[in-house]
């Protein structure tokens, strides 16, 4: 089984080149290049080639390198596409995804398409998005979907849960990969820590960070602890025994566990054992 660790994705200005720099030294799992949000209208063409220009150089390790394009309806979209396309990172993010008719434009791109969700749109349409064959990653765009919807990102994003929930299920449905949104104050570390938690508990992949100091916290939080490693091993070596296999739940310690554990068991391991590698 061979999960990709995506427990913390840093925005990285793509007009800031001593940042792009910097994320060589970082220990994220996964960097989004920006060419949109992040970067001034007077900028875009130096952040375009400064950004492809790292993409290309490499330097990065086993980090993978995401470019957030600007929308193609804009007057930089097309070029960024076609640049990127050419640098060929390991996934193009693609922003203000409404609808899966908004990815037909990525059919012959050959790499990932993540799909940014942070349109009302979005949430109506998640199911749709993520069925379609050319998306394999939701990032949720929480500051937008507040902004367009009027919806608070405070007292635990309570009025987002339900969308968040949504997009998770709708991801999942379809085998997809979800990271959370970002957490704004990025001085306040208890807050940091508390909505890395809810992340975990919604049971999302990783989250997107907007700055380094974010990175320890976020990739503690969504890695698997020790003891939940000891005992999903202790899980799948139980339906490995001979009397034990074909069997849909055995007893485990005083505990009747089903085969779905026993799945969910391996996931944990492949993803613990992804992390060690990706440190050793």
């Amino acid at each position: 089984m061979q999960i990709k660790p995506r427990r913390s994705v840093l925005y990285m200005p793509g007009s800031n080149e001593r940042a792009l720099q910097k994320a060589k030294t970082l220990a994220a799992d996964c960097y989004i290049f920006d060419l949109e949000d992040a970067v001034a209208p007077d900028a875009k063409q130096l952040a375009r080639q400064q950004v492809c220009q790292a993409v290309k150089a490499g330097g990065y390790g086993e980090r993978e390198l995401i470019i957030r394009i600007n929308s193609l309806d804009s007057e930089w979209g097309r070029d960024d596409l076609a640049a990127a396309m050419a640098v060929k990172p390991d996934a193009i993010l693609v922003p203000k995804v409404s609808s899966a008719a908004d990815l037909e434009a990525f059919k012959a791109v050959d790499c990932e398409i993540w799909a940014m969700m942070e349109t009302p749109l979005a949430m109506l349409n998640a199911a749709e998005i993520a069925a379609s064959p050319i998306v394999q990653t939701f990032v949720m765009g929480t500051n937008d979907l507040a902004r367009e919807t009027g919806a608070s990102l405070e007292n635990g994003r309570r009025a987002m849960v339900p969308w968040l929930m949504n997009c998770v299920a709708a991801a999942r449905a379809f085998g997809l990969d979800i990271i959370d949104g970002v957490y704004n104050d990025f001085r306040h570390e208890p807050g940091l820590a508390d909505e890395c938690e809810q992340g975990v508990e919604f049971g999302m992949t990783g989250k997107t960070l907007i700055h380094p100091d974010q990175i320890g916290p976020c990739n503690e939080a969504f890695s698997p602890s020790e003891s939940e490693v000891e005992r999903a091993r202790e899980i799948i070596a139980a339906f490995e025994l001979p009397e034990n296999r074909g069997k849909g739940a055995i007893s485990l310690n005083g505990r009747m566990v089903e085969l779905l554990h026993c799945e969910m068991a391996e996931k944990t391991v492949a993803l613990a054992e992804a992390i060690a590698q990706r440190q050793g």
